[in-house]
């Protein structure tokens, strides 16, 4: 398997395990993570995901020498279903990860190399933590190509714009310190040091009700594209759906008795 998943406690983390090729990703490989981060998602023990690789690297996206283009014109695998237009030279819809509607917080920790498709799959998560040693970029237009999975307006949104164009336009990569600078990286640490700080900060997340975390995912995600009127009443509602919980109500009593709250998710 070059997809492994661990669970600990409500965590589970989920590794591309391929350090021979730095985590580069295949067809197959890319169906497997698929697989894997949706089932770690609808599994009602895990509240919190953990993206990661093994090795010196994260993941340096798709496998080059595996994804050759297909005989068959992208313009008629275009209309074809995902895994269909996949097998036709259209591999790169396997990145996207909005279609697998993870309700769930997913975190990327990132150990190395968070190159082209990698940084990709890592800008789709909802934040970023990564030891002093990464790199990041989006290095497609040195073989004359692009970030067809999303990469352009996703990185568009996370970093400054000029920074973005900058970084899109040349290929060059950024150390973690600038990444970290730009508000790509929320939070830095040594090379070694990553598995603990990833266990706290995902222990912490899973702490808090998970209704209410998946809720302000759901409208972060959504109020991007929203005028500010639209995002109130988003937020009104959710926090309507809110009231009525369980966790809620323990949320409450558990801050009145100063205790740590037992949530259960309804």
């Amino acid at each position: 398997m070059t997809i492994v998943t661990t669970i600990n406690g409500a965590v589970a983390t989920i590794r591309i395990d391929r350090p021979e090729k730095l985590n580069a990703l295949d067809v197959a490989h890319l169906r497997e993570l698929r697989s894997a981060l949706k089932q770690a998602s609808d599994n009602n023990a895990v509240r919190v995901l953990v993206l990661t690789g093994t090795g010196r690297a994260f993941c340096v996206g798709a496998d080059l020498t595996a994804s050759r283009d297909n005989e068959r014109s992208l313009a008629a695998a275009f209309g074809l279903p995902l895994a269909e237009a996949a097998d036709q030279g259209l591999y790169i819809r396997l990145f996207d990860l909005e279609t697998l509607e993870i309700r769930k917080p997913l975190i990327a920790a990132v150990n190395g190399f968070c190159l082209g498709g990698g940084l990709e799959l890592a800008l789709q998560c909802d934040f970023i933590i990564a030891t002093e040693g990464s790199s990041f970029g989006l290095p497609e237009v040195v073989v004359s190509s692009l970030p067809g999975g999303g990469g352009v307006p996703s990185l568009l949104d996370a970093v400054p714009k000029g920074v973005a164009r900058r970084m899109l336009l040349t290929g060059e990569r950024i150390d973690a310190k600038r990444a970290y600078q730009i508000g790509l990286v929320t939070d830095l640490c040594a090379d070694g040091e990553l598995e603990t700080l990833i266990e706290n900060i995902a222990t912490t997340v899973a702490g808090n009700g998970p209704i209410a975390v998946q809720l302000v995912k759901m409208i972060a995600s959504q109020s991007a594209n929203m005028s500010k009127a639209q995002a109130f009443q988003l937020s009104e509602l959710a926090w309507g759906v809110l009231r009525d919980t369980e966790d809620r109500r323990e949320g409450r009593l558990a801050f009145s008795e100063k205790r740590q709250p037992i949530y259960v998710g309804r």
